[in-house]
C-alpha cells in the first residue's frame, strides 16, 4: 500500500505484485479545514485502518518528508504521517520510506522529473487508460509502483 500522507488529503494505492504491477485500487482521505487538526488526524487513522483491514497489504510505503519554505505544513503532514505509521505499526505491517528523487529516479531514470512525467510513467507502466485522478492519489501510486520495482521479488499487495 503506497500511501501520499497530507493533513487535507491523504492518497493511498494499493498494487499487486506477482508477474508485474497491477493497480487494484486508489483514492484519498479528505479532511475538512474546518474541523479541529486532531479530529483531522482521527479520521486519517481510521480511514487508513479500515483501508488496511480491507486489502491486508504486505507492507506500507510513503514518501519521506520533503522539507519545504511551509513549515506549518511541513508539520501537519509530519504529524499525519505519524498517524499512518502507527497503523502500520498496530498492525505489524513493515513500512519502507522513499524519497522523492527516489521516486522520480525509479520510475523514470530521471530524478527531476515532473508530476506529469511521473504520471505518464504511471499510466504506462500500469497499462492504465487514464492517469489516477486527483496528484495525491497519483503519488501514492508511484511510491508503491517504486517499493515493487526495488523489491522485484516480493509478491502479493503492496
Amino acid at each position: 500500500m503506497g500511501i501520499d500522507p497530507g493533513l487535507a488529503l491523504t492518497g493511498w494505492a494499493v498494487i499487486k505484485k506477482l508477474d508485474k504491477p497491477k493497480l487494484i485500487s486508489y483514492g484519498c482521505v479528505e479532511t475538512k479545514k474546518d474541523k479541529k487538526q486532531e479530529e483531522r488526524l482521527r479520521q486519517i487513522y481510521e480511514e487508513i485502518k479500515k483501508l488496511i483491514k480491507e486489502y491486508k497489504p504486505e507492507v506500507v510505503c510513503m514518501e519521506k518528508l520533503f522539507f519545504n519554505t511551509n513549515a506549518k505544513t511541513a508539520l501537519a503532514v509530519g504529524e499525519a504521517r505519524g498517524v499512518i505509521k502507527v497503523c502500520a505499526a498496530l498492525k505489524k505491517i513493515p513500512l519502507t520510506e522513499f524519497t522523492p528523487l527516489q521516486i522520480k529516479s525509479c520510475l523514470t531514470g530521471y530524478g527531476r522529473a515532473d508530476k506529469n512525467q511521473i504520471q505518464q510513467m504511471i499510466k504506462s507502466l500500469l497499462n492504465l487508460k487514464e492517469v489516477p485522478k486527483s496528484d495525491d492519489a497519483a503519488d501514492a501510486v508511484a511510491t508503491a509502483l517504486t517499493y515493487c520495482y526495488y523489491n522485484q521479488s516480493l509478491g502479493g499487495l503492496i
